[in-house]
């Protein structure tokens, strides 16, 4: 498993596969690995003839210095998680290589990224959309895979891809979960016991907020139903809990499309985001 922390090196090794005729896969990560994480390094194994994974804690897409700082690094147990999987590279660089004195260019995504995690989190979006394509443009990848848990995230991503031209294939995989349905995350290991008790609940009320709306129920009703549900079962502020369409995310008030419904929690002060298809 070769690691490269700078941009020249990794274009180096991408020109030396690409001559050979070898598919790239690439899976983009801030490190803190899980289960959901080595899902995707495996997609990504299935359909590709070499593997880049990068690890870098993205600075320009956090709004609150304190998340930033909180954020889990685990560098070296991340390693000891991927050489199993013979993953052929590892990306990464430090935030002067991805930022050189002078920076000025950001990638912003109009629409997509205004709502749920964009309307609480300003200039989050226009950090993810920005370093995933400079990622892009320094693996010169032929496909990148995300997992869907972050399913806002993949349509701002497919989205800049199309309209920015960028030669790769982005792969949607699914959310990977624990046994007792919490949805994978790197902030779940800052959950004190008592609240990763209460944390699954989430994933049963959203399950049953559907179930509502399937059986009649209207999505409002529904909705402040299960708001109060999750005040009961402990959980703190609400940013959002809508039912959105499952292309452009557009509000739904009625449900005449395929669409799912976002969710994002806090919970023992860490954000816990999810969302489930609407079939």
């Amino acid at each position: 498993m070769q690691i490269v922390r700078s941009i020249a090196e990794l274009r180096a090794v991408r020109k030396a596969w690409h001559a050979e005729g070898k598919i790239i896969g690439f899976v983009p990560t801030m490190g803190a690995l899980h289960a959901g994480h080595l899902s995707l390094v495996e997609a990504a194994k299935a359909q590709s003839d070499k593997v880049m994974v990068s690890i870098f804690v993205n600075p320009t897409q956090f709004n609150d210095p304190k998340d930033l700082e909180s954020y889990p690094r685990t560098e070296a147990t991340d390693l000891e998680k991927l050489k199993p999987l013979d993953v052929d590279l590892v990306y990464m660089p430090d935030a002067d290589e991805m930022y050189a004195a002078g920076f000025a260019t950001k990638v912003q995504v109009e629409g997509l990224a205004d709502c749920l995690c964009g309307a609480t989190r300003p200039g989050h979006f226009d950090g993810v959309a920005t370093v995933v394509t400079k990622l892009f443009l320094q693996s010169g990848a032929d496909k990148a895979f995300f997992g869907e848990k972050d399913y806002q995230q993949l349509q701002v991503i497919r989205r800049l891809v199309a309209d920015l031209n960028i030669d790769i294939d982005v792969i949607g995989c699914p959310i990977m979960r624990e046994q007792d349905g919490l949805a994978m995350s790197s902030r779940n290991v800052r959950l004190s016991d008592e609240a990763r008790a209460i944390a699954p609940a989430l994933h049963n009320i959203m399950e049953k907020c559907i179930l509502d709306v399937q059986a009649g129920k209207s999505i409002d009703e529904a909705i402040v139903e299960a708001k109060l549900r999750l005040a009961e079962a402990g959980f703190g502020q609400v940013d959002y809990f809508e039912f959105r369409d499952n292309a452009d995310l557009v509000l739904l008030d009625i449900l005449d499309r395929p669409a799912r419904l976002f969710a994002a929690v806090f919970l023992d002060n860490v954000r816990l985001i999810d969302n489930l298809e609407v079939q």
